[in-house]
């Protein structure tokens, strides 16, 4: 008996494209064993409001049709043993045709027959990214399936994660119903359609091999691959036999992992097998990435920044890809953020994963340095970019004497710098324009964070490639790169002291405590496991904490109006980051 895990890589709603993979690869006779593929593969996920227009579910009941079709009289195997597994939605309509229920479940394909539900995913999250209770019914029913003699149960990701959230343990239920039935339980699966944060792949191995232990059985757990707007899913499906993972796929790729059916290992012996229930995925919203402390923020290691870059390729590909994008300009300030940014595109550029146009605009003003140009002209020349050079002191200039004469007064402090900032944005968006390219924001999460950034300025893009890296990380990861890749940052571009050039001898140190303060109070607060006072309790400075309070607070108005951000954490601005502008701000 085989076993496979297809891990595939399809846009959202390219019911055209699935349909081909299927057919292609299942209509020269040979396929055989149990084929697995994602949660809600025939749609792709998150499917958000576009589960209620009427023609996408048109167009999906059609190809769902096709499918079942294509399974009764032209979905053929020489195999004696051959079914294949796959997620998907199932409508229920009202009198007037509206969709009254909407299942998230199991479809399966056998060769000759009609396509059958089998499952509906029982536990349906609804915390930080997630949403499902406003759109799907919830299943209440464990379920087995048959397959060659072996009894196999079914589970669809949140499925496997305990949380008081839920009033369910569709595991303690399939136990149950294992029990009742008599049936010894020879796999358990796991469809998925996983979002990706840092450090969430332990957690899903060491969760499958509690089940499998309690369960006795192997698991295997199989999840897509995509970058859906701001969301990435990293696949690195996985079999576990009880004791070890014992095969997993690629990560961040597309891939088919082929392998024996496996054999359950006992590795407790005959000790009580308890099903752990600290592996809670809620509870990862209140992770922190800080030392015992709580005064340092871990520095990233290597295998943490080299899974990062990953991401951060495939979501920018995706990106590009997906609205037909293969411009990318970029607004290089000479400093580390746009630097990093330009070096990821190269990278990308290199791999070849489709044809990028790239270029670098470097716009001075009247407090821009020579370093900052330097330091820009001596990256683009190692990187093979070009750089073109668009001041904007002479505008800016322009605007001042404008301002003055219709308001009879100067314009200074942060009416000035800011004007700077949006003149740069107008600038590359000009660009933009011309030429069909991508902009992409250059933003750190910590500037996101306190806000400092100008709206229509710095903070335009679209898509935010560090915002939910803080400033610290993005050194972290600039300095891997350059371990990985030659030096390819000029060593002054990471050790120059971090400035916005907006003012005279301006550095970002006297607006905000330095960043390794900084950042510790940022993932503190965010994380929402402290408050301000226990952090001053902790030893870190109040003016800064309640002034760092403060500025996250108000800024909330920035991140409203801000582009996506790529989400590599467990908690993130963005889409899963919901909080009012307007509200009475309590330490």
């Amino acid at each position: 008996m085989q076993l496979n895990l297809h891990q595939t890589h399809h846009e959202i709603g390219d019911f055209e494209a699935i349909f081909k993979y299927l057919t292609t690869n299942f209509q020269d006779g040979q396929s055989r064993g149990l084929h697995l593929f994602p949660e809600l593969f025939l749609t792709g996920y998150p499917l958000q409001d576009l589960v209620l227009q009427k023609s996408f579910i048109d167009e999906y009941l059609s190809f769902l049709a096709d499918l079942s079709l294509w399974s009764e009289r032209q979905f053929k195997t020489n195999s004696k043993n051959c079914s294949i597994l796959l997620g998907g939605l199932s409508y229920h309509f009202d009198s007037l045709g509206l969709p009254s229920q909407i299942e998230n479940v199991i479809y399966l394909l056998e060769p000759g027959k009609k396509i059958r539900n089998l499952y509906t995913k029982q536990l349906l999250p609804n915390y930080d990214i997630y949403e499902e209770k406003k759109y799907f019914t919830p299943g209440i029913i464990p379920c087995t399936f048959t397959f060659a003699g072996k009894t196999i149960g079914l589970l669809i990701c949140e499925d496997m994660w305990f949380s008081h959230l839920h009033e369910v343990d569709p595991v303690e239920q399939l136990k149950d119903h294992l029990e009742g039935s008599h049936l010894k339980c020879d796999l358990v699966i796991n469809l998925s359609a996983s979002p990706y944060h840092l450090g969430k792949f332990d957690a899903r191995v060491n969760r499958a091999l509690e089940i499998s232990q309690y369960l006795e059985a192997p698991f295997a757990y199989v999840n897509r691959v995509a970058a859906e707007d701001e969301i990435l899913f990293d696949g690195r499906s996985f079999v576990v036999d009880g004791s070890s993972v014992v095969a997993m796929a690629k990560s961040f790729l597309s891939d088919v992992l082929i392998l024996d059916f496996p054999t359950y290992t006992n590795p407790l012996k005959d000790q009580l097998r308890k099903l752990n229930t600290t592996a809670n995925s809620w509870a990862t919203m209140f992770s922190t990435r800080l030392s015992f402390d709580t005064t340092k923020l871990l520095t990233l290691k290597d295998d943490e920044c080299a899974e990062i870059l990953d991401g951060l390729l495939l979501s920018i590909s995706d990106y590009a890809l997906k609205n037909k994008m293969n411009k990318i300009t970029i607004a290089l300030s000479g400093g580390i953020d746009s630097s990093l940014v330009l070096v990821i595109l190269k990278i990308l550029r290199d791999r070849q994963i489709f044809p990028l146009t790239l270029e670098a605009v470097f716009m001075p003003g009247f407090f821009s340095s020579s370093q900052s140009y330097d330091l820009a002209y001596d990256l683009c020349r190692n990187i093979g970019v070009k750089l073109t050079t668009m001041p904007i002191k002479f505008i800016h200039s322009t605007i001042r004497t404008v301002y003055r004469d219709s308001f009879q007064t100067e314009m200074a402090g942060l009416a000035d710098e800011n004007i700077q900032s949006r003149l740069r944005g107008a600038f590359i968006y000009a660009r933009s324009n011309e030429i069909g390219s991508m902009v992409l924001n250059t933003s750190n999460k910590s500037e996101l964070a306190v806000g400092y950034s100008t709206l229509y300025g710095d903070s335009v893009g679209a898509l935010s490639v560090l915002g939910d890296l803080y400033k610290s990380e993005v050194f972290d990861l600039a300095q891997f790169i350059n371990r990985e890749y030659n030096q390819i940052i000029p060593a002054e571009i990471i050790s120059r002291a971090p400035t916005a050039e907006l003012r005279e001898n301006q550095e970002d140190s006297q607006s905000l405590p330095p960043y390794d303060r900084l950042d510790p109070i940022l993932e503190s607060l965010l994380s929402q496991r402290f408050s301000v006072e226990d952090l001053i309790k902790k030893g870190h400075k109040k003016d800064e904490v309640i002034k760092v309070y403060q500025l996250l607070l108000k800024s909330e108005y920035k991140r409203k109006q801000f582009c996506p951000i790529i989400k590599l954490k467990a908690k993130s601005f963005g889409f899963g980051h919901r909080v009012p502008i307007s509200k009475k701000m309590h330490s």
